[in-house]
């Protein structure tokens, strides 16, 4: 009888362990409260579905780069990841529009476009064909140009200079618009490309001065402020399909909250990473006019008459600002 209790206990477990549903989350370096919002994710998957779904993270790029990381999901050998949604444009055109420059007037601006479902709804969905689709969103501020050897405080500033850009044709397009040549490569080379002088400098936030260390071989920051571009966390069409309605419904959640939590991080530990780029590693930040930069890329705008859904997209957004 004591042998019997024992094996229906074990097979009790190991079907417990068989219901139960893992997601496998990989990541490639991220900000501080980046990274707290996706183990915030994990922990609220685990407490809304009562255990029975777990997330697994592979962090700080252990499975490759970002783009390496989507195609991952794509084929089914990772289940969720967390990419710019520059990258996305490679993957999705559409996502092209938030590499436009100056679309978002400031950050509220930018929240109530991202908030906003019938906004982002279809984006989210337009990578469906593909085996994935996006959850949420998480703030990566605003991106602005940093360079090695001088302060970019006029668009002529930027004239020859390589500068690395995310593999978003959009935000090529950009820096051919203010003069600079566009290097597209990961962001993991960027360090030694700067320090060996392949690259003049790159453009993002302030964190890649310092979770990248960027700053110890790009020592001029300029605040353009040209885009906002999200970062996106994807969760592949198979895993979704793998979750009963309800863990569905409780992993969207998750992601609704991570997010949440993530935009308040991200605005607190912003100030704390500037005075570290500037006490330790010596980084000027300079406030350039960007009037001249708007003039400069207007024909980008000029021209989205080419691309219809790009062009709905960006209109709906700039009919939410100053709302």
């Amino acid at each position: 009888m004591k042998g019997l209790m024992m094996g229906a206990a074990l097979l009790a477990l190991m079907a417990g362990a068989v219901q139960a549903e893992t997601l496998r989350f990989g990541y490639a370096s991220n900000a501080t409260p980046t990274k707290e919002a996706m183990t915030k994710f994990g922990d609220l998957v685990a407490e809304k579905t009562g255990g029975e779904v777990t997330v697994t993270f592979f962090p700080d790029g252990q499975l490759g780069g970002e783009r390496e990381l989507v195609e991952m999901v794509q084929g089914g050998l990772l289940d969720m990841t967390k990419v710019s949604g520059g990258l996305m444009e490679s993957f999705s055109p559409i996502y092209g529009a938030f590499s436009m420059p100056y679309l978002f007037d400031d950050t509220a601006h930018f929240y109530r476009a991202m908030e906003d479902d019938a906004i982002m709804g279809p984006v989210y969905a337009s990578t469906e064909g593909q085996g994935m689709v996006g959850l949420t969103y998480y703030d990566s501020g605003a991106r602005s140009f940093y360079t090695a050897s001088k302060p970019v405080e006029t668009v002529a500033d930027l004239k020859g200079l390589k500068i690395r850009v995310m593999q978003s044709p959009t935000s090529i397009e950009m820096v051919k618009m203010l003069g600079a040549a566009p290097i597209a490569m990961d962001q993991s080379e960027v360090y030694t490309s700067i320090q060996q002088g392949v690259l003049d400098g790159a453009e993002n936030n302030e964190y890649a001065l310092t979770v990248a260390r960027h700053g110890e071989v790009a020592k001029y920051y300029s605040y353009d402020m040209h885009t906002r571009i999200p970062d996106i966390v994807l969760i592949s069409t198979a895993a979704l399909e793998r979750l009963t309605p309800e863990e569905r419904v409780a992993v969207r959640e998750a992601a609704r909250e991570s997010t949440a939590f993530q935009k308040e991080a991200w605005t607190q530990a912003t100030e704390a990473e500037k005075k570290t780029a500037a006490e330790s590693f010596g980084v000027t930040y300079t406030h350039p006019d960007v009037a001249a930069f708007q003039k400069a890329v207007q024909p980008m705008y000029d021209a989205l008459s080419e691309t219809p859904e790009k062009q709905a997209l960006v209109e709906k957004i700039r009919a939410l600002a100053g709302q």
